[in-house]
């Protein structure tokens, strides 16, 4: 029986144990004999369950201490595969119904705090929820009350997370400031004769620091959302959640100040510029132009607006072949984001990007927080820890229109 199985057994039998003395202690009477009895075998159950726990969790904290093999590499998938069990509604309910975690919601918290080095405020949900959606069903009705419709939930019109999706670098589990060092300047080659010295020279490196920095949003949601147990709303809660977080991270990746929050590209010093092109030569200059840096891996970043300027313009008068067609410029992908800034465009490997994360995401609810308690919902609030860092400033070319 794995620790998840264990863990929502002992869950279940504290459960029935507490339902029997809630029963007598609401009729004001001791426990019948029969009740009595019962409660004594759960109690023994629970003891038994408890000591496998222990176990379970002891072998876990030597698996986590010893070297990095293939004991660790196991371990590591069942953590990513745990991740995967995590209900953000269960976490959420539970904290609005002031009980504590249970079952997968339990085991990953205690995991994420043992890794991370600290303790949740609320609770935590992986980092990984900002991108992961649960399956919707068509057998919702089965689950929760006919009038129910939550696939006819009304959200708001956000803007669209796209940059890490582009391909940034995500490390998690760190603590402290991260510096990562790189290849600066100095490396001399040639070709030499039968006896001669190879050439030579000082090299010099170079490092890129990450540093924690925080980021959250609050948000409210109706009691009664919250109670359902249609998979439909434990996806709804996780794309509101993730919002929250992943707005504020795509927008710094593109263009934080490092002040309160990360450095993005459009602020990183060093990346080449040029101008929005107008012209087929001129899109043809700004690949050459990050090519000649030895940059592969292209994908431009621009607003719809410059995406429909794009498409407007064809290579060549008479052609009807224009500047964007098929999702590409340049037979390169162009992405659209409304996190850009107006009259901006990227171009650039996104790999060279890194974010670093530091704490997953901490939800905290507040059932008692105005106004959303005078409505009868719950406010949640969601922070995250995590900094980014370009690796290689000259991997971006930023282009500039009117």
């Amino acid at each position: 029986m794995t620790l998840t199985e264990l863990l929502e057994k002992r869950s279940n039998t504290v459960n029935q144990m507490k339902a029997i003395a809630d029963k007598a202690s609401t009729e004001n009477r001791d426990l019948t004999t029969e009740e009595s009895t019962q409660f004594d075998t759960l109690k023994n159950e629970e003891r038994s369950v408890q000591k496998q726990i222990d176990r379970a969790e002891y072998l876990r904290s030597l698996e986590r201490s010893a070297p990095a093999d293939h004991v660790g590499d196991n371990y590591n998938k069942d953590f990513e595969k745990l991740k995967r069990s995590v209900s953000v509604a269960n976490i959420i309910r539970s904290q609005m119904n002031s009980q504590g975690l249970s079952g997968a919601e339990l085991e990953y918290n205690q995991e994420a705090e043992k890794r991370s080095g600290r303790k949740a405020q609320g609770a935590f949900i992986p980092f990984d929820a900002l991108e992961t959606r649960t399956n919707t069903t068509t057998t919702a009705s089965e689950l929760v009350a006919t009038n129910h419709r939550p696939q006819d939930y009304i959200g708001a019109l956000r803007s669209s997370n796209i940059v890490r999706s582009m391909g940034v670098r995500t490390l998690t589990g760190l603590s402290g400031d991260v510096v990562i060092p790189k290849f600066g300047s100095g490396l001399s080659l040639g070709w030499i004769n039968e006896g001669e010295s190879v050439p030579e020279s000082e090299m010099g490196f170079d490092a890129i620091t990450l540093k924690p920095k925080h980021t959250g949003g609050k948000t409210e949601m109706s009691r009664q959302l919250i109670q359902q147990s249609s998979p439909d709303i434990e996806s709804l809660v996780r794309e509101d959640l993730s919002y929250l977080i992943a707005q504020n991270i795509d927008k710094a990746i593109i263009a934080g100040t490092g002040v309160k929050d990360p450095l993005g590209i459009l602020n990183t010093v060093g990346v080449l510029t040029g101008a929005i092109p107008a012209t087929w030569q001129e899109v043809l200059a700004l690949i050459q132009q990050i090519e000649d840096e030895n940059i592969t891996n292209l994908k431009w970043l621009g607003t719809s607006t410059t995406k429909t300027t794009l498409a407007g313009i064809e290579k060549s008068a008479g052609t009807g072949q224009f500047l964007y067609s098929g999702g590409q410029v340049g037979e390169l992908p162009f992405n659209v984001s409304a996190n850009m800034p107006a009259n901006k465009l990227i171009l650039g490997d996104f790999s060279q990007v890194l974010l670093g994360v530091w704490s997953e995401i901490d939800i905290l609810v507040n059932p008692y927080a105005e106004p959303a308690y005078s409505r009868g919902g719950v406010q949640v609030r969601a922070m995250a820890t995590c900094d980014v860092a370009v690796r290689h400033p000259k991997a971006f070319l930023v282009a500039t229109g009117a």
